[in-house]
């Protein structure tokens, strides 16, 4: 008998170099972490920018010191899927991706290869989990020009494609630090989702990403924050806030 993807990643979990243990929201959806990705999702489901639902939705952090920022893109959209929304997630951290370790999924195509190639976009979606809305759209081949492949026309194009084809598109960005990749994607999206890690992100480094990603006219939605402690439970996601 053929396994589920879940029952996979199930199995999967124990292995301590894996990131497929992080999708909570499929390993344990009863858990709290799962309730509060839920939680997440019914904000956003009311998030309006310009008196419109926020569709493709930017993930990013201050820095890459701070974990989190693709299990809270994962969790998210397969929380969107369990809602009946057709959702894609697509990985455009072409420096560090992980979204496909994190479903466990191949990326010998994908964002890249569209977007230097000429074949449809289709034929990389791939469908981690069984008899759901969610599609997942790999990095692909590691670019040498990465900035200029996310503010390339084709780039543009393909998102006006997926907000036709899609209820939600989330894109896994870069962090806000050093190189320009976010605020390019951020400058693209209806709205930005910063991720905190409750441990090692410093007040400083929020300042300086919500500065960042406001100087380029950005809408920051608001902030996920992950590590934190709440009612003596430790969750993968325990405070969530959206204008």
């Amino acid at each position: 008998m053929a396994r589920s993807r879940s029952e996979t990643l199930v199995q999967r979990e124990a292995k301590s170099d894996d990131l497929s243990g992080y999708l909570v929201t499929v390993l344990d959806p009863t858990s709290a972490a799962s309730e509060a990705y839920r939680t997440l999702r019914t904000s956003l489901l009311y998030a309006l920018v310009d008196d419109t639902p926020a569709k493709v939705i930017v993930v990013t952090s201050p820095d890459y010191s701070a974990k989190g920022k693709s299990t809270v893109c994962a969790n998210l959209g397969v929380v969107l899927a369990q809602a009946g929304k057709n959702t894609l997630i697509v990985d455009c951290d072409f420096r560090r991706p992980v979204l496909h370790e994190l479903f466990g999924l191949h990326s010998t195509r994908g964002m890249v290869d569209i977007l230097v190639g000429e074949h449809d976009p289709r034929e990389d979606y791939q469908e981690p989990l069984p008899d759901s809305c969610l599609k997942v759209l790999a990095a692909g081949t590691p670019p040498p020009n990465p900035v200029e492949l996310l503010g390339s026309r084709r780039f543009s194009e393909f998102l006006a494609s997926v907000r036709e084809e899609f209820d939600y598109v989330l894109i896994d960005s870069p962090p806000t630090g050093p190189v320009s990749d976010s605020a390019i994607l951020a400058t693209q999206g209806d709205g930005v989702l910063l991720t905190l890690d409750a441990k090692k992100t410093r007040k400083g480094d929020v300042r300086r990403s919500v500065r960042s990603l406001t100087a380029v006219g950005a809408n920051v939605l608001g902030t996920v924050m992950s590590n934190a402690k709440k009612q003596r439970r430790r969750n993968k996601i325990a405070r969530a806030k959206i204008r």
